[in-house]
């Protein structure tokens, strides 16, 4: 009887031969998945199409090809008609994978001090101020309290700053005991025997105030270029400065060891005790309504040049005090300059005006 619904049962098996094969291997079931003969099944002759029945009724029933799925051409398929909100889909803008990924842009850090720049724990800081080495920055958690180190400090002249304890976990992983100190690359000198130095030599007074550069990149490059101008010496505040570390050191290309930094503990007592030594202040800030290079500046006498932070420039305390602002002329449309570039362009007009006289 013919199975219709498994036309494979009744196709007629020629191809087996079980000559060649082995008598254990006639109880064995057969692998429909293969041919006996052990090729693929790309390799066999193709299998008739399946036959499927038309009408309900019994024999004699007429048969009709189907193609398989694979061999059906997909443009043959009718497609289902568009409506509205396929021509929504459509136009809305792509997403997902088709957006394209934003370039990588490094996250900007300041750099970390080195393991020979700082001191951690309560005693090791207290034997580096015993020491008389030049503390350039001293952390001490808010909640701690010690009598020998802020004693130390006060003789010193090291100013304390109180910070949380998890600025101090990202400066060292160790056991810190609450207080950190970074040890400075360069000797700090007063700025009295600066003064008096300068006097003895017959020179001019050329001096450089900067009040809260943060940036360590920053304070090297304006140190280069003070160097190179001739300036005697740098004055910076006890707090709020960057940190005079070996960075600082190689960005200014070694110029820290042939210039002498001064540490006091405010820029206005400073200008107020220049002024009275006969040096002239001058700051240079955006907020002046006077050029650089109008004619009636002199700058051929003792000077002393102040220059501002990189966020928000110099303090309104030092700006009363000083003896006249100055401003860089900018022609094009960004309203400020680099403050690296500001100095070295103030300091060298300096240096054209005494180098004509």
């Amino acid at each position: 009887m013919e199975n219709r619904r498994n036309p494979r049962v009744n196709r007629p098996n020629t191809e087996w031969n079980p000559n060649e094969h082995d008598r254990g291997d006639e109880n064995r079931p057969r692998d429909f998945t293969r041919d006996e003969r052990g090729d693929a099944p790309e390799q066999r002759d193709e299998e008739p199409r399946r036959q499927s029945p038309v009408g309900r009724s019994g024999g004699g029933r007429e048969t009709r090809d189907y193609p398989r799925r694979d061999d059906r051409d997909r443009n043959d398929v009718p497609s289902r008609p568009r409506n509205d909100r396929d021509d929504r889909r459509d136009n809305r803008p792509s997403g997902g994978y088709d957006k394209p990924r934003p370039a990588y842009r490094p996250k900007e850090t300041r750099p970390e001090p080195g393991p020979d720049e700082m001191v951690y724990g309560i005693q090791s800081v207290i034997e580096t101020l015993r020491s008389g080495q030049q503390i350039d920055k001293l952390y001490m958690e808010k909640s701690l309290s010690n009598a020998d180190i802020q004693n130390l400090a006060f003789q010193n002249r090291v100013t304390i700053q109180r910070v949380p304890v998890e600025k101090l976990d990202r400066l060292t992983r160790k056991n810190h005991q609450g207080v950190v100190c970074l040890v400075a690359a360069v000797q700090y000198v007063k700025l009295s025997n600066v003064m008096a130095d300068v006097h003895e030599r017959g020179e001019v007074p050329f001096l450089l105030l900067l009040d809260r550069i943060t940036d360590v990149r920053n304070f090297g490059a304006i140190a280069r270029t003070a160097e190179c101008a001739g300036v005697q010496c740098i004055v910076i505040p006890g707090k709020g400065s960057a940190a005079i570390n070996s960075d600082a050191m190689k960005t200014s290309s070694g110029a820290l060891n042939h210039i002498s930094v001064c540490r006091e503990f405010s820029l206005v007592d400073t200008v107020s005790y220049l002024q009275k030594s006969g040096v002239q202040v001058l700051a240079c800030t955006e907020k002046s309504h006077r050029d650089l290079y109008t004619l009636s500046n002199d700058f051929k006498g003792p000077l002393a040049i102040v220059m501002g932070s990189e966020e928000d420039g110099i303090s309104p305390d030092i700006l009363r005090v000083v003896d006249g602002h100055v401003k860089i002329p900018l022609l094009g449309e960004v309203g400020s300059l680099n403050v690296s570039v500001a100095t070295g362009v103030v300091l060298y007009e300096v240096v054209r005006q005494r180098s004509e006289g």
